[in-house]
């Protein structure tokens, strides 16, 4: 009976040391309910979280060009102070990027992630990049901007009007504009824009209207028509246009931008004129066509009288209003090689129109 005795003892003894010695379970579901997917050793690099949210982009990124100098900073929170691999993620969404992290160190605590971006877009658009460093992943989106290349300066292709009127193009710095004057006597949804032939009734119009300089279809043909500013009015035309569809009647800004590109008040009228006197009158100061605008002296039509200037000046619209009765305007002049921008032309004038490309 002892020996039986002891021999349970013993077995039971046995029994209780093996079970306290057994080791936990773990679980690696973090109170926040996320899942960690890096495994739970000493030596793997571990955060609490990455913020992609608040990314922090140095550079930007164009369609078609080779990124240089981008990076993209993101934070995280809780790193161990461990080592971590480099990275190279390819981008989603616009292709041909890559987000390249070098090997490093996390700070024990709070810190940051650089990441170098490199390698050229195919598209304009989003960048993504999905992001994972110690157990924790976000998605991260970088802007890919288009890029409208222009050239600096030569002839673009031509232009044809909702009527079938075809135009010269030309590019000018950063701009394209017609390098005609407008012919078309309909919006470019087809509505007509009524020819007013009479100067009386011109003078009392506040609707859109087109003429040609003294009525002459032949003096038209060469130089476009002549319109009062409520052809260029969206408030007075109903919201329509009468540039060709993807062109528009330039700002006060844009003229601006072209006589500045061209050198400024003093000489870009020069630049701007067609050469010789068949067209212009002697003497034409200054006259180059360096820019190929090939400006014409298309006159205007006045008030209380009959049309000006043929041969001597050419005025164009801006799209710039002023007050109830004055616009602003542009103007070249055959004695001068001035550009010149007024602010102070009636509405009811009849002058040329020149469209640039939206």
């Amino acid at each position: 009976m002892k020996k039986l005795f002891f021999a349970i003892v013993l077995t039971c003894a046995l029994f209780s040391c093996k079970k306290e010695s057994s080791t936990p379970s773990t679980n690696n579901t973090n109170n926040n309910g996320s899942t960690d997917t890096t495994k739970s050793s000493s030596n793997s690099p571990i955060v609490n979280s990455i913020d992609c949210s608040s990314m922090q982009l140095t550079g930007t990124l164009k369609k078609g060009e080779i990124a240089n100098t981008v990076s993209v900073k993101i934070n995280y929170t809780g790193g161990n102070g461990k080592s971590y691999d480099s990275q190279t993620i390819s981008s989603t969404g616009v292709l041909g990027l890559t987000a390249n992290l070098i090997a490093g160190t996390l700070t024990t605590g709070n810190g940051v992630l650089s990441y170098n971006v490199s390698g050229t877009p195919t598209t304009a658009g989003n960048a993504s990049f999905e992001i994972s460093i110690g157990g924790k992943n976000c998605l991260i989106n970088v802007k890919v901007d288009d890029v409208k290349i222009n050239p600096t300066s030569g002839y673009g292709p031509s232009i044809i009007d909702v009527e079938g009127n075809s135009y010269k193009t030309v590019y000018i710095g950063t701009q394209q504009w017609m390098a005609e004057n407008l012919k078309v006597s309909k919006y470019n949804d087809g509505t007509t824009i009524p020819n007013i032939t009479d100067n009386a009734q011109w003078t009392k119009l506040t609707t859109g209207a087109w003429a040609y300089y003294n009525n002459d279809a032949i003096i038209g043909n060469k130089y476009g028509k002549l319109y009062n500013w409520y052809v260029v009015s969206p408030i007075s035309n109903g919201n329509k246009n009468a540039c060709p569809i993807g062109w528009h009647v330039p700002s006060e800004g844009e003229w601006t931008l072209l006589k500045d590109y061209l050198g400024g008040e003093n000489v870009a009228g020069g630049k701007m004129k067609e050469v010789g006197t068949a067209n212009w009158k002697s003497p034409n100061v200054g006259a180059s066509n360096s820019s190929l605008f090939n400006a014409l002296p298309g006159g205007w039509v006045s008030l209380g009288v009959n049309s000006n200037n043929l041969g001597s000046y050419a005025y164009w619209w801006t799209s710039t209003d002023t007050n109830t009765d004055f616009t602003w305007y542009t103007s070249i002049v055959s004695s001068y090689s001035i550009f010149g921008v007024g602010s102070n032309l009636n509405k009811k004038a009849g002058l040329s129109i020149r469209c640039i490309k939206d």
